[in-house]
């Protein structure tokens, strides 16, 4: 067989390869403890690229084990509605309904864990590696943002918290996300290299907006790249019209995270 007949045979080979696409299955062991989670891979996908990753946490009503209950809503749906707008392989991880913190204990390294595994299997870039939640998620993604920035290339937090908080669904006592006399500007100050876009409904009455308010005026007070977007009368749901928005992905899709 001539070189040039096996790279054509080659070729042809790999041109046949089916890629799965769609939202896929996966499992992790986190110290024993098994974590499913969900994958979404764009119908355009091919391992020749090098995609962007978004993680995207959920909130208090989605703890589970089931690795299914988090894509019931929220990013998920914005995706099988608008799948034009998420050229991203897109992580959606589940914490486990064990009365810990979520995000903030090993559910977030369950999450993180993830991502590393999507970067690896589908030829993802750490560079452009993009974080968001909402409720809990939101409350998630502060705390992963703060402790391990150099993870990610921007940050969107969705009606989240950055102190003690009791969940009205699951009942969990969340801790501050960083201890301290003012928590806000701790926060701040640990995500202030990162591009930021908040969303919060002026009428939340589960976790109250004050809490994003003080957190964009902690970063604008720092000189951080911040944007605050409030949604007149809209209640806890506020990711329904965060995620519906285009210009929000078509904002997070432009971010890179600085070589170093």
């Amino acid at each position: 067989m001539t070189r040039r007949l096996l790279i054509t045979l080659v070729a042809v080979a790999l041109k046949g390869q089916t890629v799965e696409t769609g939202f896929l299955n996966r499992t992790l062991l986190i110290e024993g403890s098994e974590y499913r989670y969900q994958v979404y891979v764009p119908r355009e996908f091919n391992r020749s690229t090098r995609w962007p990753i978004i993680l995207v946490l959920h909130g208090g009503g989605e703890y589970g084990a089931d690795g299914l209950l988090q894509t019931t809503g929220g990013l998920a749906r914005a995706i099988h509605q608008h799948a034009d707008r998420f050229p991203a392989i897109v992580v959606f991880p589940q914490a486990h309904a064990d009365k810990t913190p979520g995000w903030q204990k090993q559910g977030g390294q369950a999450a993180l864990t993830a991502v590393d595994n999507a970067i690896a299997e589908f030829n993802g870039d750490p560079a452009r590696v993009y974080l968001t939640g909402f409720s809990a998620g939101g409350n998630g993604s502060w705390y992963l943002a703060s402790h391990y920035p150099d993870r990610f290339a921007a940050l969107v937090p969705v009606c989240g918290f950055v102190t003690e908080f009791r969940g009205t669904t699951s009942g969990v006592l969340y801790p501050p996300v960083i201890s301290a006399s003012d928590p806000y500007t701790a926060v701040a100050k640990a995500v202030s290299t990162l591009p930021i876009w908040i969303f919060h409904g002026d009428a939340d009455k589960t976790v109250f907006v004050d809490q994003s308010r003080h957190m964009a005026a902690a970063l604008k007070a720092l000189g951080a790249n911040v944007q605050y977007t409030e949604f007149p009368g809209v209640g806890h749901n506020a990711w329904d019209p965060a995620y519906e928005r285009a210009d929000l992905f078509e904002w997070m899709l432009k971010q890179k995270r600085p070589e170093r």
